[in-house]
Parts: structure tokens; C-alpha cells; sequence
């Protein structure tokens, strides 16, 4: 766990530092509320009175005094066990209490904890009967407030049912946030602008944190209410490299924020109160920066459990004769007890927390590798997988540096280092082993299976089922609605069981996940975009940047797409858009012959050009926004200098009419109906004035038939294009080879683009169907069909937002194969749309002449 490396750090630079406190010390879902300078009065009112200067913090279930001295042990009393609070002195501890002097606070009890004696970590030590402590605050007007506080916070603890419990303390926490803001006093300037705040909980390993959350148009805040650990936790808006949106007990709850790119910890974890607040903070962090990841040779089709024959088959038996509803494994592959179980040598305060002060049997604990590989492989209950530790450079989860007294075994032998494998000649050369195993082209040819498992289609239903993948419904995400339970004592247990118990992934895939990149595409050059795209593989997922965060938010909410205005500009239909870098200038191709100009800021047409009287089909702007491109059903390209307001260079490429042009690293790329792609370079010349182009024909890739449509793929090394004849056509750019031709469609392909990993391609044609094609195979892995031609669309390798015949633009939802929104739009069909970086923006052109602009509303 990346998260207990790093506090492992702060702790050896803080190793005598005089603060033990840590939130490990409280009870799971225990809030730490408030803090007072105190002296615990040791035998108050005899001969051998004394004082013990520290600090007494006020939790939600416990009471706890942090001497100064760290030869003094740190004192938890917890509340239930609390038989009276009050003043010292007075009688009728639960009534209202005459303002005195006194600063002095009683509490009798019948248990209490020592933490830390001599600021050693080790087992909790009880001492249980009927005591008095005595605590005098530095401010004895904090008295009165502080017990009314105890005395709330111990009728809660005293509660019966856990649901009142928890609904009680719940209440006082939403009274204290609502009664305190953020701080602007903590601003880092004065100049900055808040644009949002709201109450939220900063999450830890098995803690949280409860505060406020702050957000100005330069740095992200969280202020704790107890000002742990520190009275203001900020991160620049700069530094953020990733953030990601988290469940949170299966909930849309959580936010990671990361400030390094290749750091598995995150500089913050926060857990919201409203998804809406989650995803309003998500939305302003994503938008703000353009910034820009298997095991050993096991069976990898197979989940550890399946993995034994003979113990899946006592599995299996149970699993028949088991009511509904079934489940094959009693325990899940993934928890906080099994992390700790290989971290406990690095995280010994997280072990103690979970499991209520004490470590586990010795013989229980991660003693040596083959003996945990035996249990997972034989055990009747164990069937944890590994860690990314196993394939780091941290050897310190392996070794007892920390020389903690972790027990003995029943041979008599210490729990001290991890035993390794023979193989392997120190911790070093494990985890040099252990990856170099990651890396093999054994695992690599093998690892979308354990993908299909743990993320795709194996998860859940029939599939699951058949590959022996089923686990206890509440470790899935739906497999219960914690909002709809009325019980609060089942509703408590149940959170409980899934925040302990463990997690299943959210599924990402719905179909079997492609097999990796195979040496057939290695081999390709450098501009191949099996090199430039698709490096990160699958399971080797690179963390995307910012810009991709904001897309991708984007896309969530592309049912929200509303019309924001449109104009009439042509005669005819509409044939291809290009938009001026900075958005303000539109360009259009029409059925007219015209290419036209429009100003987004005016609302005013600029420029009417037509070069022939044939149709223009496609455009595009040259990089500078100094030249734009258009092609024409007379067989040529046009180049026209907008400075100039003159046409700047004709090429007479093809046979027939050109269909669709793109451009490229000053690579034109042409479609023609004369059955030809035709690749060009094309090279600036002259040095005054408008600069004209000389083209160079360097691949002519030959068709059967027409061809109405092609794209690129990002890194302009793959070329898709669609035949009349209803083929799609994956052609290699380096070597202008096919790579594999699909005939997917009964009638004219519309339209045809690569996914933005360049892992699959979509198609749409006349004969109304959306086809899935996988890049690697050429395989058809999906098809949806609709009533109508979608002439045109958008995509993000998961969503389509798409053109239809009728004028509608449909959303659709690949994984769930359905039709996610129907959105009015144009009068006649949808032919061609435009869409921005950010994915916010939509240009639309139909053939009822008009030009429609869209904006997502959030």
C-alpha cells in the first residue's frame, strides 16, 4: 500500500517527535471532534497528588489523553464504558451545571486502554474496575461545553441499537460542520477567487477525517474540524497531475487527487457528503491543466479459488445445495484484512486498529511465500490474490526492520522475516523476479483472461457462473440498496460487512477483453500507432492526463447536450465542418458548391467562396488556421488562403469525385469514388506571400469499389475507410498494406473512426447498424442496429453520439447495447459534426441547410 510507504517515510523523519497521537488510535468509523491543553491530576486531593502536562481530545466514542512525556502511556477511555461525566466536585453528573471557577473535569469508568508507553507500538494494555481520572483544561471556561459535550456524545455510546448509534453521532457531526465554514484567513492570497465550498471527509486507511472542503481558481483546501494534522491541508491547482472520481462504500462518493504522475498514493483522498458535490469539485480540478500499470504463471483464466481442482469441487457441492442467493466463495480476494495481512511488518498501527489492539495468531501471519501460496491454494477460506508490492521496489513489507514483537509460532519460532523462495537470493531479487515474471510474454499473452475476471465479463451473471468466479452478493457494486433499507441497526451491519469484508471492481467490460498487442504489430515502424497509441496494454494502463479526466466527464454527460443556436447559411446540404483554433471563426462545405465562413461571435456569415459547380464534400483546416481545405465532386482538392481571400492551391488527385480528405504531419489523405486512397506529402514553397503546396504522391491504397468515408487513427499510422459495397478496410500506413477488410454492412458505409486507444474501430452505414470492430483481429465483436441511417457520429470507445437520418442526434451506450437519449435537432439528416478538445462543444450540419451549435449543460 503505497499510502503506508509514505507515512512509513513521515515516520522515520519524525521519529522523535513528541506526537503519538494518530487516528488509528480511535475505533473504525470513529470521529475525532476537538482538543484541549489539560493536565491529567494523578490521586487529586492526597499527599501524592501530581499533574501530567498533555492534551485530552474529545472522539465520538472515547475520550483519549496524549501526555507530553512519551514515557507516559497515551489513556483511550471509551464512553460506553463511562459511569459518570462531569465537574469534579459536583454531584448529579447528567444535570445542567452552575458556572465556577473550576476547571476540572471528572470521569468515573469501569475500563481504560494504554497506548504507546515509552512510544513503543505494541498490543493495547486494559486495566478494567471502577476508576476516577481528573483532567484540568488551560481554559476552565471550556469546562461546561465540553461536558455537555461528553455527556451527548456518551448517551449516544449507550444506545442499544448500533443504527441509533450511529444516527446520533452522525447528527452532532452535521451540527458542528454546520455550524463552521472554511477559514479564508488560510487563503494563500488575498487575491484568490472561491469558487466552491462544502463539507466533506479527508480518507485514510481505515479513517476518515470530517471538514471542509474549499476550492479557489488556484489552490484545493481541506480544513479539518479538529485541525488533525495540521490546521489546513492544500494543494495547488497546478501541481494536480490526475484525479479520479471513487466509490466509497459502493457509493459515487470518493476523489483522489494526485500531484506526481507515476506515485501510487495520492496527496488526497476525500470522501463527499452528495455525489453532486463530488462531481462539481471533479468537474472544476479536470477542466483547470492539459496535463498528462499481472501475476506469476498461474492459470490466469481462473480465479484463485478454481484454481484447486479438488477444493472447487467441495466448493462446487456446497454451491448447489445453497439457497438463493448462491455464491461460491465465502471470503473475497481483496480486503483491508488481507493488505494489512502482507503489510503488517510496515503498518503495525493499521493491523492493531483493525483487529481491536492486538496482531494475529503468529501462526496466522505472513511468515513465508510458499507457505501463503499452499493456503490460498489449498485453504478452505483463503483465496486473497497479491499486491502491487509484490511488483515494486520497496522490499520493507518483506522485512522486520521495525523489530516488532509480532509473537511466536508454535515450533517456538519468532515472527521476523518473510521466508522467501529458494529461487530467489534476497528481497531484491524476489521483487526483481516478481516482475521481470509480470513482464513475460507468458503472462502478457494470457492476462486479458484475469481482465475478464476481475473487470469484465466474467464478474457478474452466466459468465461468472461458468468461469467459478462468484462471490457473496454485498462485495458487488448493486448487490444491495443501502438508501432503501428502513432498519438502521441492518443498514449499519450491512456498510460494515462491505467496507470489511471486501470490494469487487466496478465491471468495465461486457465482452472478452482483446488479447494484447501481438508481435504482428510490434514489428511496425515507429509511426506505427501500435508504438505510439497503444502502448500501455492492456493491464498496463498509463494514468491519463487531466485533458482525458475532462473528456471523459464530459462524455458521462453527453445526454445533457442541449441546442444552444442555429443558423440557415447554405442553399443545400451541409458536408463537413472546421473550426478556427481559437472557436471563433466556422467553416462549412455544402452540396451547393460553396465553402462559407461564419462568425461565432458576430453570428454573421464572412466568406461565400465556390471554386466549381459541383459539390463540395469534406474540410479542413491546415495547421496556423491560415489555409482551409476542401474536396469536390469535380475530382479536386481545394486550398483557399483565408488571408488572402483567394484560392490558394488546386490538386487534381483522383478519377472521380473526392469523398473525404484529412491531414496530417503535412500528409494529406484523400478518398475518392474512383476506388482510391491516395496518400500525399505536401511541402510548403516560396517564401513571400501565400505560401502554395507541392504534392508528392506517396501510397495509393486500392479498393474494390467507392470509397465514401475514412479517418486516421491518432498517431496517423492506421487508416480505416468504408467502401459503397458496405466493406471496412484496415489499412497499415507504413507499409500501404491492408490489414484486414471486414464486410459488415449490406449497403454504403457512412462513416468509419477509430476508438481513442485505437483498439477498435466503429462504423455506421445505410443498412442502419453500428458495428464494433477489434483492430488486432479484424473481428466484429458488436453490432447494434437502428430504424434509421445514422449518417454520422462522435465517440469515446464507449459512447456514440451520433447523426440520424430522421435529424435526431442519438446517444448510445455500447456496454449496455441500448439508446441511451434521443435529442431534436435538425429538420432533415444529420451529415456531418464537429466536436471540441474538451468534448463541451458540438457543431452540427444537416441536410436541411442549417448549421446547429450545442454546449453540454452540467
Amino acid at each position: 500500500m503505497a499510502f503506508i510507504r509514505k507515512k512509513q517515510r513521515e515516520r522515520q523523519l519524525q521519529l522523535y517527535s513528541r506526537e503519538r497521537f494518530s487516528l488509528l488510535l480511535l475505533n473504525l468509523e470513529e470521529y475525532y471532534f476537538e482538543q484541549h491543553s489539560a493536565n491529567h491530576i494523578q490521586h487529586k486531593g492526597s499527599q501524592s497528588e501530581r499533574k501530567i502536562r498533555g492534551s485530552l481530545k474529545i472522539c465520538s466514542k472515547s475520550v483519549i489523553f496524549e501526555p507530553d512525556a512519551i514515557s507516559q502511556p497515551i489513556v483511550k477511555i471509551p464512553l460506553r464504558d463511562c459511569i459518570k461525566i462531569g465537574k469534579h466536585g459536583e454531584n448529579g453528573a447528567n444535570r445542567h451545571f452552575a458556572k465556577t471557577l473550576s476547571g476540572e473535569i471528572s470521569l468515573i469508568f469501569s475500563q481504560v486502554y494504554f497506548i504507546k508507553e515509552h512510544n513503543i507500538v505494541a498490543p493495547y494494555k486494559i486495566e478494567r474496575g471502577t476508576m476516577e481520572y481528573v483532567f484540568e483544561l488551560d481554559v476552565s471556561g471550556k469546562v461546561e461545553d465540553v461536558v455537555e459535550t461528553l455527556l451527548q456524545l456518551h448517551r449516544a455510546s449507550c444506545l442499544d441499537k448500533l443504527g441509533d448509534q450511529a444516527a446520533m453521532i452522525t447528527a452532532i457531526l452535521q451540527s458542528r460542520l454546520a455550524r463552521t465554514s472554511f477559514d479564508k484567513n488560510r487563503f494563500q492570497s488575498v487575491s484568490e477567487k472561491l469558487h466552491m465550498e462544502c463539507k466533506a471527509e479527508m480518507v485514510t486507511p481505515l479513517v476518515t477525517n470530517p471538514g471542509h472542503v474549499c476550492i479557489t481558481d488556484t489552490t484545493l483546501y481541506f480544513q479539518p474540524l479538529n485541525g488533525y494534522p495540521k490546521p489546513v491541508v492544500q494543494i495547488t491547482l497546478q501541481d494536480v497531475r490526475r484525479v479520479y472520481r471513487r466509490r466509497h462504500g459502493l457509493m459515487p462518493l470518493g476523489l483522489e487527487v494526485f500531484c506526481t504522475e507515476d506515485d501510487l498514493c495520492s496527496d488526497i483522498y476525500l470522501k463527499f457528503y452528495e455525489p453532486q458535490d463530488r462531481d462539481d469539485l471533479y468537474f472544476f480540478i479536470a477542466t483547470y491543466l492539459d496535463l498528462s500499470n499481472p501475476g506469476t504463471f498461474r492459470d490466469l483464466s481462473k480465479p484463485v479459488g478454481a484454481l484447486n481442482k479438488e477444493r472447487l469441487e467441495r466448493l462446487l457441492t456446497r454451491y448447489q445445495e445453497m439457497p438463493e442467493p448462491k455464491f461460491m466463495y465465502g471470503s473475497h480476494y481483496s480486503s483491508p484484512g488481507y493488505v494489512l495481512f502482507y503489510l503488517v511488518r510496515i503498518a503495525p498501527e493499521y493491523m492493531l486498529c483493525l483487529q481491536n489492539g492486538r496482531f494475529d495468531h503468529a501462526d496466522r501471519m505472513f511468515n513465508s511465500i510458499a507457505e501463503t501460496w499452499r493456503n490460498c491454494l489449498d485453504g478452505a477460506t483463503d483465496f486473497k490474490e497479491l499486491i502491487p508490492e509484490f511488483y515494486g521496489e520497496d522490499v520493507s513489507f518483506l522485512v522486520n526492520s521495525l523489530r516488532l514483537d509480532l509473537g511466536k509460532k508454535q515450533g517456538g519460532q519468532l515472527v521476523e522475516d518473510v521466508e522467501l523462495p529458494p529461487w530467489a537470493q534476497s528481497p531484491e531479487d524476489f521483487l526483481q523476479k516478481s516482475r521481470d515474471a509480470l513482464e513475460s510474454d507468458h503472462v502478457s499473452e494470457h492476462l486479458h483472461e484475469w481482465i475478464d475476471l476481475v473487470f469484465g465479463y466474467k464478474q457478474k451473471g452466466r459468465d461468472a457462473v461458468e468461469a467459478h468466479n462468484v462471490f457473496h452478493p454485498l462485495t458487488y457494486e448493486g448487490g444491495v440498496d443501502l438508501n432503501s433499507i428502513e432498519d438502521p441497526d441492518e443498514k449499519v451491519a450491512l456498510l460494515t460487512q462491505i467496507l470489511e469484508f471486501g470490494q469487487t471492481p466496478k465491471q468495465l467490460f461486457v465482452t472478452p477483453h482483446p488479447r494484447r498487442i501481438t508481435p504482428k504489430f510490434k514489428s511496425l515502424p515507429q509511426t506505427s500507432s501500435y508504438n505510439a497509441s497503444t502502448a500501455d496494454s492492456p493491464g498496463e494502463e498509463s494514468f491519463e492526463d487531466l485533458t482525458e479526466e475532462s473528456r471523459t466527464l464530459a462524455w458521462s454527460n453527453i445526454t445533457k447536450l442541449q441546442l444552444h443556436e442555429q443558423h440557415k447559411i447554405h442553399k443545400e446540404a451541409v458536408t463537413g465542418i472546421a473550426v478556427s483554433g481559437n472557436g471563433s471563426s466556422v467553416f462549412t462545405t455544402s452540396h451547393d458548391s460553396t465553402l462559407k465562413m461564419f462568425s461565432k461571435e458576430s453570428k454573421m456569415l464572412q466568406r461565400s467562396v465556390s471554386f466549381s459547380n459541383m459539390a463540395l464534400s469534406s474540410c479542413f483546416l491546415l495547421p496556423g488556421d491560415a489555409t482551409v481545405a476542401s474536396s469536390s465532386w469535380d475530382n479536386n482538392i481545394y486550398f483557399y488562403s483565408i488571408a488572402f481571400g483567394r484560392r490558394q492551391d488546386t490538386l487534381m488527385g483522383h478519377d472521380d469525385a473526392v469523398s473525404k480528405i484529412c491531414w496530417h504531419d503535412n500528409r494529406l489523405y484523400s478518398a475518392s469514388w474512383d476506388s482510391t486512397v491516395k496518400v500525399w506529402s505536401a511541402l510548403p514553397t516560396g517564401t513571400t506571400g501565400a505560401q502554395r503546396l507541392q504534392f508528392e504522391l506517396l501510397a495509393e491504397l486500392e479498393h474494390d469499389v467507392g470509397v465514401d468515408t475514412m479517418s486516421l487513427n491518432a498517431a496517423s499510422a492506421l487508416l480505416v475507410s468504408g467502401t459503397r459495397e458496405g466493406a471496412v478496410n484496415i489499412w497499415d500506413l507504413a507499409t500501404a498494406t491492408v490489414l484486414h477488410q471486414i464486410p459488415c454492412h449490406s449497403g454504403t458505409v457512412c462513416h468509419t473512426a477509430f476508438s481513442p486507444d485505437s483498439r477498435h474501430v466503429l462504423s455506421t452505414g445505410e443498412d442502419g447498424s453500428l458495428n464494433v470492430i477489434d483492430v488486432q483481429t479484424g473481428m466484429l465483436i458488436s453490432s447494434l442496429t437502428s430504424a434509421e441511417p445514422q449518417r454520422c457520429f462522435l465517440w469515446d470507445g464507449n459512447s456514440v453520439l451520433s447523426g440520424s437520418q430522421s435529424g435526431e442526434l442519438l446517444v448510445w451506450d455500447l456496454l449496455g447495447a441500448k439508446i441511451s437519449e434521443r435529442i431534436r435537432g435538425h429538420t432533415g439528416a444529420v451529415t456531418c459534426m464537429w466536436m471540441n478538445e474538451q468534448c463541451s462543444s458540438v457543431i452540427t450540419g444537416g441536410e436541411d441547410r442549417q448549421i446547429i451549435f450545442w454546449k453540454l449543460q452540467y
